[in-house]
């Protein structure tokens, strides 16, 4: 996969808050540091997300899109 965002860091679904319409995913980094993101709950079912899940969150600009490796 190739994509031009440059901020790209390595995780695991630590949480998901599910909702309507969208839903929450706090990201646990190497290191202890953790990420949040906000997409949509069909992003989440598409993804497969769940506790637990390796993704990648590619951060540009005010957007964090996550994608499964």
């Amino acid at each position: 996969m190739k994509i031009s965002a440059r901020n790209k860091f390595v995780g695991k679904v630590k949480h998901i808050t599910h909702g309507t319409v969208n839903s929450e995913v706090i990201i646990a980094l190497p290191g202890g540091q953790e990420l949040v993101s906000v997409i949509t709950e069909t992003s989440v079912q598409y993804l497969k997300l769940k506790t637990g899940s390796r993704v990648v969150a590619f951060i540009k600009a005010s957007n964090v899109l996550l994608a499964v490796p």
